[in-house]
């Protein structure tokens, strides 16, 4: 977004921001100006995203080739993650089944001889060739009498990489299709040459207190660095910047939206708090008390609420939300409630209704499948004033659905949600509060780096214990023992679920809202197709529970579709339901007390923990089967691991996180805003937590961010994360 700061109302312009910005305004020039950067490889790289300069110089490498370590083949330890340079001696692709392919290449150098294994990889046998010298680094292993490594990371070394006797480190950088490693470190030298030696846009003050690298020298240091602990430390400085930056985006985005808009100041002791407080059939936690505190405090305050209700599967989210309604009422006002499903929004208003009635106030369900007539009589009261609480899916934002005064929109599992689909809601009521609610636990540094505009209010404790719930895994030749526990359910009353991660046959699973990373490439050839919920559910019925009623619940029904078999399971009609991920959040059939998940390694923990979180959930035990085919030891097992061993769903969340290291953790993905590059949020905890710190103190201290000492930052900020700023200028 290269000189697009002047756009963004309520920033300064370029040409108002202090002298140094001239000085750095050339990283925001286009990559053609690079040497290097033309034809085929200029598209690729804005194919990449590396459309100036300073994209460029932030495309960080990913690991570093230290050739000063560089081991001989008979001293790489098995075991041991190693770097060795050796000759190709053969190059053979294996096609073992049609769609898997296995390059076997045999190296070997002056003390022994390695084999390398790709798997589904074969481009590699177009990229390797006899006589070549390459680095090839990963974990060493030992099988049929040879060292071997399973899918390195490989470079084929030039005569000059050769001839400096590996004694410097070299840059992996991310590249795509036509542009090689040797080209990218080419063309990012260059573009270091040209514009490396910028100033600092971030305030000289932070960086000295923060002991950070300035800005040059870690661009220098991070692409081509003295040691492995300099590059390190560059990393750390560009990591910094990225989370200042982006937190001051995320904080000058709310500031911009709310702009010019009057906030609604609720009543925090009413008549309706009061009814529904003595409506509720159990008190409230320690926890729930402290997070409705903070509800009715915001709703009372003179500033717009923005707040994140953070709660693990069952800590009575949904009660404490019922409160921010009650207080709108008590204020004359409107409240609408979005879910993403009908069958969690009927579940709201099934759970929430009863005690809104005795509470005096009213309300109505709108569906995609509510009827014309029922819609029409829920549309003129949400017009006139009459209805004060509004629960429904996407519905809600239909042009005939309009309220004549919403003051609090409450939006569950809000990450399920496009950017636009929350703003058309926030936008039926100027000015109205906001309260964000997800089952999903959260990591505290994730939840600092996306939500960082949010206050946060978290509840980690059950109200009610439940009766627990056994988690254990089988292998696909012991499922007879998850068929026996849900026999055993069923036949004592009780009723199961069976999920499965594709929808039928031709599904790719590409939809999946949270699949797992993929499976140990020693296993790849041998995994099988993953189970389709409509093959299953045709052959449980058949064959393995004919004598019970077994149903069928998919993403692709339609809503009428939907509502029909949950009711129908809800009445025990159904004893056995096949579903996809569908019933991840929000179902609650307490007579459910078993659950099977097949191929439970194609998913991450937050998925597999929202979905056992649907058994167990009342008086009666629940028994959790993870049918499995990965390995032992394998990153897979060791998710499914965790799951037997805890039912605490924010240390599950930490442990994704550390097992992933990625920014999509949990399915949460910045819709409408752009991603991190640098940060590593698995590893950068201490780095979040204190850009989060130091761009609050900003941005209190100067809110417009017009300072002298904040004016490059300021412009930074717009040109690494101006997408958060258009649903503001949409709005």
């Amino acid at each position: 977004m290269g000189g697009s700061a002047g756009a963004v109302r309520g920033l300064p312009a370029l040409s108002e921001a202090h002298e140094r910005l001239m000085r750095t305004g050339a990283l925001g020039s286009d990559v053609s100006r690079v040497r290097y950067a033309s034809g085929k490889r200029l598209d690729t790289l804005r194919r990449l995203g590396l459309a100036t300069i300073r994209d460029l110089l932030l495309n960080v490498p990913r690991r570093y080739l230290d050739f000063s370590q560089v081991s001989s083949i008979s001293y790489a330890d098995v075991g041991a993650d190693v770097t060795v340079v050796a000759r190709v001696e053969g190059v053979r692709a294996k096609r073992p089944r049609p769609r898997m392919v296995i390059v076997e290449v045999d190296v070997s150098d002056a003390t022994g001889v390695m084999s390398m294994a790709f798997f589904r990889q074969p481009w590699v046998a177009d990229q390797l060739h006899v006589g070549d010298v390459a680095a090839f680094s990963g974990k060493v292993r030992f099988a049929y009498g040879f060292k071997q490594m399973s899918s390195p990371f490989f470079e084929v070394l030039s005569t000059d990489d050769q001839q400096a006797g590996y004694a410097r480190i070299l840059p992996v950088h991310p590249t795509g299709e036509g542009i090689s490693l040797a080209w990218m470190r080419r063309v990012v030298s260059s573009a270091l040459a040209s514009a490396g030696d910028v100033c600092d846009f971030m305030p000289a003050r932070l960086v000295a207190e923060r002991s950070l690298m300035t800005l040059a020298s870690a661009l220098r240091e991070v692409h081509f660095p003295h040691s492995l602990d300099s590059a390190r430390a560059a990393r750390r400085r560009l990591a910094y910047d990225e989370l200042v930056c982006l937190q001051l985006a995320l904080v000058t985005r709310r500031r911009l939206s709310l702009a010019g808009l009057e906030p609604f100041r609720h009543a925090s002791d009413g008549e309706h708090l009061r009814a529904l407080r003595a409506a509720l059939p159990f008190s409230l936690t320690a926890e729930q008390e402290a997070c409705v505190a903070d509800i009715l405090a915001d709703m009372s305050s003179p500033e717009i609420m923005n707040r994140l209700l953070l709660g693990d599967v069952g800590t009575g989210k949904t009660a404490v939300a019922a409160f921010g309604l009650a207080a709108a009422a008590d204020t004359g006002t409107q409240a609408a409630v979005m879910a993403p499903t009908s069958v969690l929004a009927r579940q709201y208003a099934e759970k929430v209704g009863p005690l809104l009635d005795a509470s005096g106030i009213s309300w109505r369900l709108l569906l995609g499948s509510t009827s014309a007539a029922e819609r029409a009589e829920a549309a003129a009261g949400l017009a006139s004033g009459e209805v004060s609480v509004a629960f429904g899916t996407t519905a809600l934002l239909s042009d005939d659905i309009s309220f004549a005064n919403l003051s609090l929109v409450v939006i569950d599992e809000q990450h399920r949600f496009g950017v636009d689909q929350r703003v058309a809601l926030r936008r039926k009521g100027a000015g109205a509060d906001l309260l964000a609610m997800t089952a999903t636990p959260i990591p505290r540094t994730l939840a600092l780096s996306l939500y960082g505009d949010l206050d946060c209010s978290r509840i980690t404790q059950r109200p009610v214990a439940g009766a627990g719930i056994a988690t254990r895994s089988v292998a696909p030749q012991t499922i007879e023992v998850a068929y026996r526990g849900i026999r055993e359910a069923v036949d004592a009353g009780h009723q199961a679920y069976v999920i499965c991660p594709l929808i039928d046959d031709e599904d790719t699973g590409q939809d999946m809202a949270d699949d797992a990373a993929p499976q140990d490439e020693d296993a790849a050839q041998d995994a099988p197709k993953p189970h389709s919920a409509v093959a299953t559910q045709r052959y449980l019925a058949e064959t393995i529970f004919p004598e019970y009623r077994v149903g069928l619940l998919t993403g692709r029904m339609s809503p009428a579709e939907k509502d029909e078999v949950m009711e129908a399971f809800r009445a025990n009609q159904i004893q056995v339901l096949v579903s996809t991920t569908v019933v991840e959040v929000g179902v609650d059939v307490p007579n459910a007390t078993a659950m099977l998940v097949l191929d439970a390694d194609r998913f991450g923990l937050a998925t597999l923990h929202q979905l056992r979180g649907r058994v167990g959930r009342g008086q009666w035990p629940g028994s959790v089967f993870l049918e499995t085919s990965a390995k032992k030891d394998t990153p897979a097992r060791k998710r499914l691991a965790a799951l037997e061993q805890t039912t605490d769903g924010f240390q599950l969340a930490e442990l994704d996180l550390d097992l992933r290291h990625e920014g999509e953790v949990l399915g949460y993905r910045q819709s409408g805003g752009a991603t991190l590059r640098i940060v590593d949020l698995a590893e950068d905890g201490d780095l979040i937590a204190m850009a989060h710190d130091d761009a609050r103190a900003i941005f209190a201290a100067d809110p417009s961010l017009e300072q002298p000492e904040n004016a490059a930052l300021a412009v930074e900020m717009v040109e690494r994360f101006g997408a958060y700023f258009e649903e503001v200028e949409r709005a």
